[in-house]
């Protein structure tokens, strides 16, 4: 069997992170196309990358001078996991900042505060 061939660890985290990435690209491409998401809170998907990019070098470090996991090394794990907690906080402050949507005499007021008639809204 193919699972017996390679090591245990050849379909890990590390696969399954690069696996998971294009996707994400996607999402944030199709997200800020759509133009249909609060700004703030498409920048806090977008940092959610720089989290990414902190985690790998932080990993890397705790690997190299501490020749730990990057969860055994408390200060660089908690410095890295605050780049996710302000991109949380970003996402979460745009889209309660944007509001949900109204609905008003029948029209839905759309994200811009365009009002939409009912049938605009299936397109």
């Amino acid at each position: 069997m193919l699972s017996e061939a390679l090591p245990s660890d050849a379909m890990g985290k590390e696969s399954l992170f690069a696996a998971s990435l294009l996707p994400y690209l996607v999402f944030l491409w199709f997200a800020w196309n759509s133009r249909r998401f609060p700004r703030l809170a498409l920048l806090g998907f977008t940092a959610t990358l720089l989290f990414v990019a902190v985690t790998i070098v932080a990993a890397l470090i705790a690997q190299q001078r501490f020749g730990a996991q990057l969860a055994d090394v408390d200060s660089l794990h908690g410095s890295a996991e605050a780049f996710l907690t302000i991109s949380n906080l970003l996402v979460l402050w745009g889209f309660s900042r944007q509001g949900p949507d109204r609905c008003t005499n029948g029209n839905l007021v759309a994200a811009d505060g365009e009002r939409l008639a009912r049938d605009d809204r299936r397109k």
